[in-house]
């Protein structure tokens, strides 16, 4: 899930998730493509069992699976399957269960920016792989005299709410880091045999998360500044969303349950 950045050449560079062939969006390469209009338009996401969630996402993901911190870096995430490349909110008629929170990291696609660090820039990219992006496209991405259409401009605005959004994470993520308050956790399962006993407890993954420990130890001075500048709401979504391991589990179950049956017929 790195960032996506141009070489001197002009490529991109680095592996973001659902993008398999980045451009930068240009008439000259563009011009005539847009995006055409899909009843289940999120099939690309699929294989995200696990999407980048920022921090105002929080409050709203919690309802939907377990929100957690991964890597060096504690990169949220919003978990949406237990097994890579599986994602168990989505149909497969490309749309989402209802009630499930998208997040915009899915919303945004296939639009992503790419940091140009010789132009000191963020240069608008699409993923050419997308299976909507269509000659004659309903949602062209120019005009016919090569400026952005509506669509696009409505896109590089969301897109641009997106980074402002994400430096806003990192510095969430960075408070956490400086109080101290991550330790490592783990998801386990433990299944019933077909006896009636209980089977043997595994662990269905380990991750960072926020310490309640940690948290109800802080002075209450810093407990009232995180309440006032609403880190405090985010962690408690995060501590709330971490009973979605048990809808996690029994959504794969079920989905195990129902291939055995398939295959049984």
């Amino acid at each position: 899930m790195a960032d996506t950045k141009l070489t001197p050449g002009g490529e991109i560079s680095g592996n973001v998730l659902f993008y398999s062939k980045p451009e930068p969006l240009s008439p000259d390469m563009h011009k005539g493509l847009g995006v055409k209009r899909m009843d289940g338009p999120f099939g690309f996401a699929k294989t995200g069992h696990a999407v980048p969630l920022a921090v105002t996402e929080f409050s709203l993901a919690a309802v939907s699976g377990p929100i957690i911190f991964v890597g060096e870096d504690k990169l949220p995430l919003a978990v949406m399957g237990l097994n890579a490349e599986d994602n168990l909110f989505l149909r497969d008629d490309g749309l989402f269960e209802p009630g499930v929170y998208v997040p915009a990291y899915i919303r945004r696609y296939p639009f992503v920016f790419a940091n140009d660090a010789a132009a000191g820039q963020m240069i608008l990219c699409i993923d050419r792989a997308a299976e909507f992006i269509v000659e004659g496209g309903e949602m062209a991405f120019f005009n016919a005299d090569n400026t952005p259409t509506e669509y696009t401009q409505n896109c590089i605005e969301f897109c641009n709410n997106y980074e402002v959004e994400r430096q806003r994470t990192t510095n969430f993520v960075q408070m956490l880091k400086d109080l101290d308050l991550f330790e490592l956790k783990t998801a386990t399962h433990t299944p019933a045999n077909f006896d009636g006993t209980v089977g043997e407890t595994q662990t269905i993954a380990e991750f960072y998360g926020v310490s309640e420990e940690k948290l109800n130890a802080l002075p209450p001075e810093k407990l009232v500044e995180l309440r006032d500048n609403g880190a405090l709401m985010q962690i408690y979504a995060h501590l709330i969303s971490l009973t979605g391991w048990d809808k996690l589990i029994a959504l794969q179950v079920y989905k195990n349950f129902q291939a055995t049956q398939a295959a049984n017929a």
